[in-house]
This record gives C-alpha cells, sequence and structure tokens, in this order.
C-alpha cells in the first residue's frame, strides 16, 4: 500500500497508484460505496488507469509543494509527462480532474476506465451525450466523464489511446451527481487547478516552522485536512476499509468513521500550529456526537455524528493480499469503552488551555457525564484496542476515567474556587487512582499490565505518563517503559500488545502499531531520554512513503505498511512528537497567555503531557 498515494476534497477521497491506476474511490462521502473498488479485488471490480504504453517507462511522483495536488512523471525513451491527479475543493458536485501534460519529445498512452458501483458489483449503463461527455448510471449513482481524448466500450471497459507531445495538456474530469438530475455543468480543468492550488497553499502556509521536521508535519497535517469531512469538521481515521492488519487475516476493519479518542491529540495538533478553525470545528462536531444519554455515547460515529453503523462482509471482494473477509461498517461501535470519556473531558480541557472560547455544552456535559461515569468506571470494558474476547478491566480504561474526573474537577475549580463539584470530582479520581495502583501494578514484572490480573504488557500503558497519572520519574512508570522496550519492541518499533496469546479473540499476527511508537518517543522524552527519543523520532519518519504518507502500522520483516491507509492517528502522532522534540511553543502557547476571555491561565487545569 505504500504504492498508493492520497488525493481528496475534504468530503471523499482516493487512492492513486504509482503508475496511475485510481484503485479506491467512494462517491459522494469517504463512507460511500466505491465506485472504484481494485484496490481490495481485482481491475474488474473498478478502476481508472492512465499509463504510458511503455512498461518500462520510468516513474517518479511528488505532491505539489504545500498541496494534496499529485504529479506523477513517466519517462521513455521517446519523451516525458506528468500525470496531475487533484479533487477540486466541493462546490456543488464531486469532482475528480486528471490532466496529462507533455513535457518533452512525445508519449503514448492506454486509458482503461472500469466504473463499478456498489463496492465493485454493480456494472452501469454508459451511454455518450456528445463528442466528449460520457455519462454512467446504476441506481442512485451517475458519473460524467469529459474529455476530448477519443474513448470507446470494451468488453464492460471504457478505453482509449493517445498520444501527448511536449507543451500539450489532455484533461479529463469526472463528476459525481446524483442520478435523478441533469448531468452536471462542464468544469474548466485548468481553472479548478488554480482553484485547488490556491486552497491547499493558504491552509499549509499557516504552519509554522517545526524545527527539522517542517515538512514532515506540513504534509501530515495536510493529510489530516484531507480526511475532514468539512460540513460537519469530523474526521475520519482513514479512507479505507479492510486494509489487513495481518496479510491473509481476519483483521480487517472498516475506518471511515470518526473515533472520540482522537480527540485530545487531534485538537492539540490544530491549536498548537495555530489552526483554530479545524480545531473549533472537531470540537463542535464531538460535542455535537455525545450529546444524549452517557450510557449511550459510543466509541465512534459516522461523519455527521450517525450512531448505526452496522458491520458487513463484502464476499465478492477478493481482499487486499488475499485478506478477507472485506468488510464495512464497524461492529465496534456498539462495545463499551471506558476511556472515551476522558478522551472527552480531555479535550474540553485541551480546547481551554489552548486558547478556544469555553463552549456552553461543555457544562451541561459534564453534569450529565460525570454521575454517570461515577458509577460506570468500576465495570469491564472492551479496551483501546477494540479486541472481540470478551470484556476486562483494562488498565488503559481506568486511567483514561481518572482523566475524566481529574480535568472536570481541574476546570469546575477553575471556574469556582469553592465548587462542592471539584471536590466531588477530585475524590473520585484519588479513588480511581489508588484503585489502578493496587490492582494493575504486577511487582513481579515491575510494570503496570493490559489488565487486572493480567501479566501481559500493552503499549496503552504509556499514556499513564502521557497523561499525567503519575510522574515519568516514578519507579512504577520506569519499570513499564523499561518492560514495554523488552517485550514489546520489534525492530525499533512498538507492537500494541501480544497478539499470540489469544485473549483478545481474533487470530495472532499484525504489525507494529505507529502511533505506539510515536507515544514511546514522547515519553522518552520525558524521561530526558532526548537522543533515544530523536532516533526513534526520525526512523518514523524514514517509514513513510515516498510522498509522506503513513498507514495504521508496519510490517519490519517484510518492511511494508499495513492497516488501512492513510491514517490519521499515525499523522497526529507525527505532529505531536515533532512538537515535542522541538519544544517551539506553538501559537497556542502564546495566544493561550493573551486570551482574555477564558479562565486565568494561572487558573487552568495542568496540561497533559501528550504535548
Amino acid at each position: 500500500m505504500e504504492d498508493y498515494a492520497l488525493i481528496g476534497d475534504c468530503e471523499t477521497a482516493a487512492l492513486v497508484s504509482n503508475r496511475g491506476s485510481i484503485d479506491w474511490l467512494c462517491f459522494p462521502r469517504f463512507d460511500s460505496a466505491a465506485c472504484f473498488a481494485a484496490l481490495l479485488g481485482s481491475p474488474e471490480n473498478g478502476r481508472w488507469s492512465i499509463r504510458p504504453k511503455d512498461d518500462q517507462a520510468r516513474t517518479t511522483r511528488r505532491y505539489r509543494d504545500g498541496t494534496l495536488i499529485l504529479e506523477t512523471t513517466f519517462e521513455t525513451p521517446e519523451g516525458s509527462a506528468t500525470l496531475i491527479d487533484f479533487m477540486p475543493p466541493r462546490d456543488g458536485f464531486a469532482d475528480l480532474v486528471r490532466i496529462v501534460v507533455g513535457n518533452r519529445g512525445r508519449v503514448e498512452f492506454d486509458l482503461d476506465l472500469v466504473i463499478r458501483f456498489d463496492y465493485g458489483r454493480s456494472i452501469p449503463w454508459v451511454s455518450r451525450l456528445d463528442d466528449a461527455t460520457l455519462t454512467a448510471v446504476a441506481g442512485p449513482d451517475l458519473l460524467v466523464l469529459r474529455t476530448a481524448a477519443e474513448l470507446r466500450g470494451a468488453d464492460m471497459h471504457t478505453v482509449g489511446s493517445f498520444t501527448v507531445t511536449a507543451g500539450q495538456r489532455i484533461p479529463f474530469t469526472l463528476i459525481h451527481s446524483p442520478s435523478h438530475l441533469p448531468p452536471p455543468a462542464p468544469r474548466d480543468p485548468e481553472a479548478e487547478l488554480k482553484r485547488t492550488e490556491a486552497f491547499w497553499t493558504e491552509f499549509s502556509g499557516r504552519c509554522p516552522p517545526v524545527g527539522p521536521w517542517t515538512d514532515q508535519v506540513k504534509r501530515s497535517l495536510i493529510t489530516l485536512k484531507a480526511l475532514t469531512y468539512m460540513p460537519t469538521g469530523g474526521i475520519v481515521a482513514a479512507a479505507t476499509t479492510s486494509l489487513p492488519e495481518h496479510p491473509g487475516g481476519p483483521r480487517n476493519w472498516d475506518y471511515r468513521f470518526c473515533w472520540l479518542r482522537d480527540a485530545t491529540m487531534t485538537l492539540q495538533a490544530f491549536m498548537k500550529l495555530g489552526y483554530y478553525e479545524e480545531a473549533s470545528a472537531w470540537r463542535e462536531w464531538l460535542l455535537r456526537s455525545v450529546a444524549g444519554d452517557p450510557s449511550q455515547m459510543q466509541i465512534m460515529y459516522g461523519l455527521a455524528g450517525e450512531r448505526r453503523l452496522p458491520e458487513w462482509e463484502v464476499p465478492w471482494l477478493g481482499g487486499f493480499l488475499d485478506s478477507r473477509p472485506v468488510r464495512v461498517g464497524n461492529a465496534a461501535a456498539g462495545q463499551f469503552q471506558l476511556d472515551i470519556y476522558g478522551e472527552v473531558a480531555d479535550a474540553l480541557a485541551q480546547a481551554l488551555k489552548g486558547g478556544l472560547p469555553p463552549h456552553p455544552r461543555s457544562r451541561e456535559l459534564s453534569e450529565t457525564i460525570m454521575p454517570f461515569l461515577e458509577q460506570a468506571w468500576r465495570r469491564p470494558d472492551e479496551g483501546i484496542w477494540e479486541t472481540r474476547g470478551g470484556p476486562r478491566h483494562f488498565t488503559h480504561s481506568k486511567v483514561l476515567a481518572w482523566v475524566a474526573f481529574d480535568r472536570v474537577a481541574a476546570i469546575a475549580l477553575a471556574g469556582d474556587p469553592a465548587s462542592g463539584r471539584a471536590a466531588r470530582w477530585r475524590r473520585v479520581a484519588d479513588l480511581i487512582h489508588e484503585d489502578v495502583c493496587r490492582n494493575a501494578y504486577d511487582p513481579d514484572l515491575g510494570s503496570f499490565v493490559q489488565s487486572y490480573g493480567s501479566r501481559q504488557l500493552d503499549a496503552s500503558l504509556l499514556a499513564i505518563p502521557l497523561v499525567g497519572f503519575l510522574p515519568p520519574e516514578d519507579p512504577r512508570v520506569v519499570g513499564t517503559v523499561a518492560a514495554i522496550e523488552r517485550h514489546l519492541v520489534r525492530d525499533g518499533l512498538v507492537l500494541r500488545y501480544d497478539t499470540g496469546t489469544g485473549e483478545d479473540g481474533l487470530p495472532p499476527g499484525e504489525g507494529a502499531f505507529l502511533a505506539c511508537s510515536f507515544w514511546l518517543a514522547d515519553v522518552l522524552v520525558l524521561l530526558g531520554r532526548h537522543a533515544d527519543a530523536r532516533r526513534l523520532f526520525e526512523r518514523l519518519c524514514r517509514l513513510c512513503n515516498d510522498v509522506g504518507l503513513l498507514a495504521e502500522e508496519y510490517d519490519t520483516a517484510e518492511q511494508r505498511m499495513l492497516g488501512n491507509f492513510p491514517q490519521a492517528f499515525s499523522h497526529i502522532g507525527l505532529i505531536n512528537t515533532a512538537l515535542n522534540l522541538t519544544r517551539i511553543p506553538g501559537p497556542a502557547d502564546e495566544r493561550s497567555e493573551q486570551d482574555e476571555d477564558g479562565p486565568d491561565p494561572q487558573q487552568r487545569p495542568e496540561q497533559p503531557r501528550y504535548v
């Protein structure tokens, strides 16, 4: 999957291979049914390939600086040409633009367009409106292709050959529309290119310097923006479904939804870099989504806060690297996970710390959620990794329950030093703290463990110093980090936990989890091991593919990416660790000291140690 690059319009996204084939595209939203699904099957499940006739053509690619505009350059003995791929910011209809540009000499190209709606199953009815326009219709979906290149139908494909010479530009536009509406009017591809470039350069141009890693941070920031569903502010965990954590295995999940646990670190990343509009939109999405009965709060929601995300299997797709089943939807949405309450409380605290004005719904939420959590924190849950082996008393979950009471107590105290609520929530926080220290620490191992009574380690234990549960110099923290380094680090990268025990209800096997590796770097900074932290961070940066993207996991033996792609959690980790290493005060730090509308900076809750 490292062969792919991402393009998108902040409402959906496509994956483009390094050979010029779009193998994944969902219209009109990230979570819509794919019309190009070759990524999870074969070319017959949908793709759009534009590539030189010469199979030996040398290929290089890059993003235009500060943008999500992809340029793939093909070099042949006869000439050179560049394929420009982008999706303009949504202006009515969703569209995708490809422009073939001749650089020198002449290059012959083949085009193969295979449209298959409904995740590669439904063959559309293709018609020609005029010499430059084709339409493809199946059920509710309409795609309109416009180009001056000569195309024809062949075996349920749309194919063609053309030659581009130096200075020549041959554009293609593919527009999605509901099939009951008239075909959208033509767009000017060159004008759309200029508009798209202006959109991305304005966004990325606001990123401040982040030491020697500014370019990597900026690319990760652009990727997070691309994974944002602009109408609501929700951020999907990844643009794909069912890319495997273990090739050939069943650990294949749909990540085209918004997870609450991403909230705190996403807010920090945006605010530390001065992106308050994006941070505010994410907070708004968060508060709308979790509104209601606290017992019904979910770990994830749809792009607009939808709660029903039923999971089903797609039997006609063979899976990436024969990894089955291919899944749509995510049954983990129905799991009970304690950590999300801490993530929400921490996100609200971070919003105040970062300078966002207090939200009127924040107090209502705390008054509703905290009494529920006062009882619920004692319950076992499914844990941060959404295992399917049954509920347990996961240590990370209890620590994040402590975070919820710790942050809400601090916020209440800042607003009213005599608050009885602050004292009440502090008592509960202390009770949880004592419970975790008594039941989750194994003195024989010299480490905290994954769950009460277990002897298994878990990378999520790195949260203990990161959220301020214990200081980094505490011997129990030092021992836990040492144990994780001994038992969960493979070839310098961190595993989530040992999947070979079978306790998670799934077959063994997965790659190193990149977000956990960034967490270890963050903890090493706290421990004063700056050289080790920097070495690990630079190793992680080198895992980015040639256009700067990261998946969820990495297979160190096969030296390839695993899991859904690109992964927001990995890119959030990259941004925050770079900030930790540089220790450069960001715009959020400066703003928080100057914000006269929020609480006194001296009375704000202590900054958690994620950043």
